[in-house]
């Protein structure tokens, strides 16, 4: 048998270290529960970065892959196919909006987005060619193109990389005055996070979402809504938007839209938005292949009935209370809504590599951010008694550093 060690050295030798996983080797993996190469079982307390919020190998979203691979897989943008209709309409009724443009990655929706709102800009605001400007947030995470690290505010992400993209303003998270601050004639949109993920689930104050949406539609400007993380039920609603009832001008999804099965993403806005878009001025070979539609429609069907928001909703009430015990207790700060929380540790006790490592020891996968701060977002189908089980082993973690 080839061990996890074989395999992390040969790993390590043959490809390029964009990342820096723990030394665990994963091969099989059913609801919340991984094994790996030596058969040892863990919890995913990560769930692919909400990628997974429906758990590993859910059978509906299997059988329905299954099903689709039989018939067919890619037909590209040139033709129909019998997938198309339903991902249209069954996202455009989840989100409330006229028209969906699918893609593949969450980046690559990000991207989308960004060219509809500047050719938005020049053809139904008016604003002078080349000029249009958008505001972003400090801290945010929307991907790693040449034009989204442009607007990063992560060294990691930023730096080494230039020329960068220009057109973007850069302001504080959580103050609707430095948005307000930003805008000008040329302001095309407001794109954010409504939490922020990779900034380690930063929850932002009580009516932020609320004032940037009076503020956007008073200025005349798109608020864009980035729920690739943070949508799809991971935080107890279908979109973290809905917490304060606001509804964007415009959504970017993607990770839970595939399933965990393949890479799903997709922009959703009014035609008066999207219908800027003509033939030839976007697309994408691979966007709304017949495959991913057939996954991305079992995905909505699991979202339209309503329970994984219900017990996302009531899961993170035990995961959010248990965790603040851990105040105190090596913890300094605890963040999220749902089952989504940022875990602040002590720094002058650990870092959060070091915590992740001794979790993954005690059977629980989850991933560090930043330094100090621990990311935590299970799989909605996770039981409370495995949810208390995996927080009691965090405080084991922290407590052997003590």
């Amino acid at each position: 048998m080839t061990t996890s060690a074989q395999l992390i050295e040969v790993i390590e030798r043959r490809s390029a270290h964009n990342y820096h996983p723990l030394p665990v080797v994963i091969c099989e993996a059913h609801g919340p529960w991984v094994t790996d190469v030596e058969g040892r079982r863990y919890l995913d307390f990560l769930s692919g970065y909400s990628s997974l919020n429906f758990g590993h190998g859910n059978p509906k979203i299997v059988e329905a892959a299954q099903d689709q691979l039989k018939n067919l897989t890619l037909t590209s943008r040139a033709f129909y196919h019998d997938q198309f209709a339903a991902f249209c309409a069954g996202l455009g009724d989840l989100t409330g909006k006229d028209m969906i443009l699918p893609m593949n990655t969450g980046a690559e929706a990000v991207e989308t987005a960004i060219k509809v709102a500047r050719k938005w800009g020049y053809e139904v605001k008016g604003v002078e060619p080349e000029q249009a400007n958008i505001i972003v947030m400090e801290d945010n995470f929307h991907g790693r193109t040449t034009t989204i690290i442009s607007f990063s505010t992560d060294p990691d992400a930023h730096d080494g990389f230039g020329p960068y993209t220009p057109g973007f303003k850069i302001v504080k998270y959580g103050s609707v005055e430095a948005v307000r601050e930003a805008v000008d004639a040329n302001t095309v949109a407001v794109l954010l996070e409504p939490i922020q993920g990779e900034a380690g689930v930063l929850v932002p104050p009580d009516g932020y979402l609320t004032q940037v949406r009076e503020l956007c539609s008073a200025e005349g400007i798109l608020m864009i809504a980035d729920e690739i993380q943070s949508g799809l039920g991971r935080t107890g609603k279908t979109f973290a938007c809905d917490h304060e009832g606001v509804v964007p001008d415009m959504y970017v999804l993607g990770k839970a839209l595939g399933g965990g099965v393949v890479p799903v993403s997709a922009i959703a806005a009014n035609e008066d938005v999207l219908g800027v878009i003509k033939p030839g001025q976007h697309g994408s070979t691979f966007g709304g292949n017949p495959l991913a539609c057939a996954v991305g429609n079992a995905v909505i069907e699991l979202l339209n009935t309503g329970k994984y928001q219900a017990r996302a909703t009531r899961l993170g009430e035990v995961l959010q209370a248990r965790l603040r015990e851990l105040i105190g207790e090596g913890v300094v700060t605890v963040r999220g809504r749902g089952l989504w929380a940022g875990v602040d540790i002590d720094p002058s006790l650990a870092t959060g590599r070091e915590v992740s490592k001794a979790l993954m020891e005690r059977g629980v996968l989850a991933k560090d951010t930043h330094g100090s701060t621990i990311r935590l977002a299970p799989p909605i189908v996770i039981s409370e008694e495995d949810l208390l089980w995996a927080v009691d082993q965090l405080a084991d973690a922290i407590a052997s550093f003590r």
